[in-house]
């Protein structure tokens, strides 16, 4: 479909298609100059496909982030503020999975929890700034 905004007209764009096919099919530069090729990398440079290592806490702040969001779709509002064995139930009424039940199942029984952010903190995770 021709938009009418193409830079090139159609003859010009078979042409420049007809000079990248020979590159395209052998994997490697057809020009005769060497400076149109990109210069290679030379062997003291840094490895740049390698990724840098992840920064320490990072994937615990995402982890408690991820459990934090999961444990407020399958709680809402309802259960709040409750105990331990009330939060459970409202988990298994709701279907969550096990992994939740057992999270909430570490939880001390005697103390009330007002919000998810209670039970975070309970599980020893930092409240979020």
């Amino acid at each position: 479909m021709q938009r009418g905004s193409d830079r090139l007209n159609v003859h010009h764009d078979d042409e420049m298609k007809h000079q990248l096919q020979g590159m395209l099919r052998s994997g490697h530069s057809t020009r005769a100059e060497e400076w149109h090729d990109p210069e290679p990398s030379a062997e003291d440079d840094p490895d740049t496909t390698l990724r840098p290592a992840p920064t320490p806490g990072v994937s615990d702040e995402a982890e408690a982030e991820a459990l934090r969001s999961e444990l407020a779709r399958y709680f809402g509002r309802t259960p709040f503020p409750g105990r331990r064995e009330q939060l459970l139930g409202t988990l298994r009424e709701r279907n969550a999975p096990e992994r939740l039940v057992e999270v909430i199942g570490g939880l001390p029984a005697d103390q009330d929890y007002r919000n998810v952010q209670d039970v975070m903190v309970a599980l020893g995770r930092k409240p979020r700034s």
